[in-house]
């Protein structure tokens, strides 16, 4: 059976590029109905820490990724230290003292030539000549990864290892102990790096920001996965969305990309606007609810549920992260609208007084006051007065909620209601 590992170290919180590499494990897992390993790699004792490894669990439940087995590397110390004297009783490995008197224990490391089949690069040789001696144990008495590694991996029976190619470096230094243990050989699979869109390595001002991070700024789990697997791998038909039970079903590893991938957040808010135009309203409102109470525009246990929903469903088309609501619909919950400064002076710099007062009286004449008929009396005026839509649209789009962009005009005045549309415009009448 395939048995993949996910194998995070907690200090510090899921990046961007492990969320990758989770990805890719979880999903190969799933095309061959293997088992998903989390391992979590807590050897460095000062740096991982728990609200770290809670952080991890948590994203990768957001994601999706349902682990099978869990294991800790802080609880498996004897088992390392025990590979660790079967090394040295067989005499390939040696003990080293520190000036203070605490050993260490080292893996002699012999000129050879390794050869690695990695299922996405093809063959890799490497000259272990060039590799200097390995250290197994610390001093301190913990385990070096390479080492940990290994005979966790051994221990757990993983069948692939899929990780970034950055850690190609240490493959032949693995294969060595698994070779010097006696372990059977798992096959390799590198992924490409995720580059910035400067070319350089994945920044914190690039995107390299925590996958709960991408949590908080309103992505949709199924948009991050997407744009995650089509950083290195498509289905081969150009498509650009794609679901993860058909990516299972269309999945070989064989087809990941070789080349790093650049990482895009606009290309990721294209994606997520995707999502979100078909994502369920109910899901998106509760998600709005605690930002909304937040800001003081709702009260969380006796807010008007429909009205919200209709909001929802009027801006979630045009939105590249749900969050954005927040400061998009902002006019629709405050009294008086935040004005943007900019579009105030392109827009309501001239008198507009005459147009907006026929503008006012036609809507406060309507019996019906919904998009259709708005528009129809906005159409009417525009051509009682013999000029363009445009000429007007604009200004009474900033007039009523302080901003140029956001929903058509019509279904926007319909949902702020006839009272504070015809306040809004009035106040920019000039006496």
């Amino acid at each position: 059976m395939v048995r993949v590992r996910f194998a995070p170290s907690p200090t510090g919180n899921l990046h961007i590029g492990g969320g990758r590499t989770a990805l890719f494990n979880w999903l190969f897992c799933q095309s061959q109905g293997g088992k998903f390993i989390l391992r979590i790699e807590d050897t460095d004792k000062e740096r991982s820490k728990k609200e770290f490894v809670d952080e991890i669990l948590n994203s990768l439940n957001w994601l999706g990724f349902a682990w099978d087995e869990l294991y800790y590397q802080s609880e498996r110390f004897d088992r390392y230290r025990l590979y660790a004297d079967k090394l040295l009783k067989s005499k390939v490995a040696y003990i080293e003292k520190s000036p203070e008197g605490k050993e260490a224990i080292i893996y002699k490391v012999l000129p050879k030539k390794i050869i690695v089949n990695d299922l996405i690069r093809g063959q890799i040789e490497f000259d272990s000549s060039l590799i200097k001696d390995q250290v197994l144990i610390k001093s301190d008495g913990t385990p070096t990864y390479n080492f940990a590694c290994v005979v966790d991996d051994a221990e757990m029976n993983i069948t692939h290892i899929i990780r970034g190619d950055d850690h190609i470096s240490n493959t032949p230094k693995q294969v060595l102990i698994y070779e010097a243990l006696g372990f059977p050989l798992p096959l390799f699979a590198h992924l490409p790096l995720i580059m910035g869109v400067d070319g350089g390595r994945l920044s914190k001002r690039t995107g390299a920001t925590a996958i709960s991070d991408y949590r908080k700024m309103g992505y949709l789990s199924e948009a991050l996965l997407n744009y995650l697997l089509y950083l290195s791998w498509s289905p081969g038909d150009n498509r650009e969305l794609i679901n993860m039970v058909e990516a299972i079903k269309l999945f070989d590893i064989k087809n990941v990309n070789k080349t790093a991938a650049t990482f895009d957040i606009k290309k990721l808010d294209w994606i997520n606007n995707q999502y979100l135009k078909s994502a369920d309203p109910e899901k998106l409102a509760n998600y709005l609810v605690p930002l909304l109470v937040e800001k003081n525009y709702i009260n969380q246990d006796s807010y008007d549920r429909p009205y919200l929903l209709s909001l929802v469903k009027l801006f979630q088309a045009r939105l590249p992260r749900i969050n954005d609501f927040v400061d998009w619909a902002d006019f629709f919950f405050l009294e008086e609208p935040l004005m943007d400064a900019e579009a105030v002076k392109k827009y309501l710099n001239i008198d507009l007084s005459k147009e907006f007062k026929l503008f006012a009286q036609r809507l406060e004449n309507l019996n019906n006051f919904d998009a259709i008929n708005i528009e129809a009396a906005f159409r009417e005026l525009i051509a009682e007065l013999g000029i363009e839509a445009k000429i007007l649209i604009h200004p009474i789009r900033v007039a009523i909620s302080g901003k140029t962009i956001g929903p058509g005009l019509f279904e926007l005045a319909h949902c702020l209601g006839k009272e504070k549309s015809i306040k809004r415009l009035l106040k920019w009448v000039r006496e």
